[in-house]
């Protein structure tokens, strides 16, 4: 009996979830907007530091990885790194805003009612736009390289969704845990570092044995790297057993980070 009222929580919860984001739209894109405009207030580069980074991070990789110790791709390494630099980096840059998202904004979150949740979700979207000014580059690296796209470039819609869907269902837990224990932010820039280099991010899983390759393996990030190089650089669909498991994996986390800061809303203003 428990599960059916169980499920007919969980529905209900979604649906006020989604109407209230449906009611609060023009909010979200406000809170995007101040975002994007804060984030390069008063810089010179603006928009070149989404491809400045990524670009510096692959010039000095692609020395250690081609000339100190080579690594075995069967794609050019620049290419390789820069895709994986990309789409980490998108990951990685919502994460790093998402976690001090509410403890930023304390008096809103304390003084106005609105799904709280904007707040972390508008971290990922600005990073989003980074991502896309960033897949320019990736886009002349793939002209330079003359890897030119297949069929299988028809999966991207899909990969991008799965990877938009985990990162904010993260975005969600950090800024949720970091309200409650502020520890989170102190430990978070050590965990997003290992978490790096425990992806595939620089290194193909296949050149990883042990335990560390492992962990590689079962890290969904990994999945979700390799299938951007599947469609767009090897000109593949992407393993359906390995990103099944991912997208299955992203969509659960999805619904129990969102249904679980929902619930945990009414707290948040004694915390902040």
């Amino acid at each position: 009996m428990w599960r059916p009222v169980a499920l007919t929580r969980l529905a209900g919860d979604f649906r006020e979830i989604i109407g209230e984001q449906y009611e609060f739209r023009e909010l979200l894109y406000q809170m995007t907007r101040r975002d994007l405009l804060l984030r390069y207030k008063q810089t010179v580069m603006g928009f070149g530091w989404a491809i400045f980074m990524p670009l510096v991070n692959t010039a000095v990789f692609s020395v250690i990885f081609t000339r100190v110790a080579p690594l075995e791709t069967n794609i050019p390494y620049p290419l390789f790194a820069y895709c994986g630099l990309l789409c980490w980096n998108f990951s990685a840059s919502s994460f790093r805003f998402a976690v001090s998202s509410l403890t930023s904004n304390s008096n809103l979150v304390t003084k106005v009612y609105f799904p709280r949740e904007i707040f972390p979700i508008s971290a990922v979207i600005v990073s989003l736009i980074d991502f896309a000014v960033g897949s320019s580059v990736l886009i002349g690296l793939m002209i330079y390289y003359r890897v030119w796209p297949t069929a299988a470039i028809a999966a991207l819609p899909v990969v991008l969704f799965v990877h938009v869907m985990f990162t904010i269902s993260i975005s969600l837990i950090l800024a949720m845990a970091n309200l409650f224990y502020r520890d989170v932010k102190y430990l978070f820039e050590l965990v997003i570092t290992l978490w790096m280099f425990l992806s595939a991010v620089l290194y193909p899983v296949s050149q990883v044995t042990g335990l560390t390759g492992r962990i590689m393996a079962a890290n969904p990030m990994t999945p979700i790297l390799e299938a951007y190089r599947d469609v767009l650089i090897r000109g593949r669909f992407p393993d359906p057993v390995w990103f099944l498991s991912t997208t299955i994996v992203s969509i659960a986390l999805l619904a129990i980070a969102w249904v679980v800061f929902h619930r945990a809303e009414s707290d948040f203003a004694e915390n902040v």
